[in-house]
């Protein structure tokens, strides 16, 4: 039987969770490039330890649960060039579009923001056609 569904829907539900509990208690939109940005080019220096502690709990989380909940494996490249580049590209573009999938995905189509639907379908459109360029017509992932 199937239930790899199960996983996914289990994860929305707690990224959801967490956006509309953040919303909540802040009073603002739970977009993870835009709390790390806010981070790397100092405009929040007064909310810092909270954004320090949110970006904390996003790395602790995983590794705390691999061991209970176990891991698949992935496809990930092991081309460290592409990682890096890869990781700068999506930097750029959450700056560019002004927010990331849990900014504009989770949190813009909850709200039934247009911004966060139309960057959401760009977005998505560009991740395809990256993959179809690189890992199906170049052979790099």
């Amino acid at each position: 039987m199937q239930t790899d569904w199960i996983w996914g829907l289990a994860g929305g539900l707690i990224i959801g969770s967490a956006a509309a509990l953040y919303l909540l208690v802040n009073g603002r939109i739970m977009g993870a490039s835009g709390i790390l940005g806010g981070l790397v080019d100092g405009t929040a220096r007064t909310v810092a330890a909270e954004r320090l502690s949110f970006i904390a709990g996003l790395v602790a989380v995983p590794v705390v649960a691999a061991p209970f909940l176990g891991h698949d494996a992935t496809h990930l490249t092991s081309n460290l060039a592409v990682l890096l580049i890869s990781g700068l590209l999506v930097g750029v573009g959450t700056r560019l579009a002004n927010g990331c999938t849990s900014g504009h995905g989770v949190c813009g189509i909850a709200r039934f923001s247009f911004r966060g639907m139309v960057a959401t379908v760009f977005y998505l459109l560009g991740g395809g056609i990256v993959v179809l360029v690189f890992r199906h017509l170049l052979g790099l992932i």
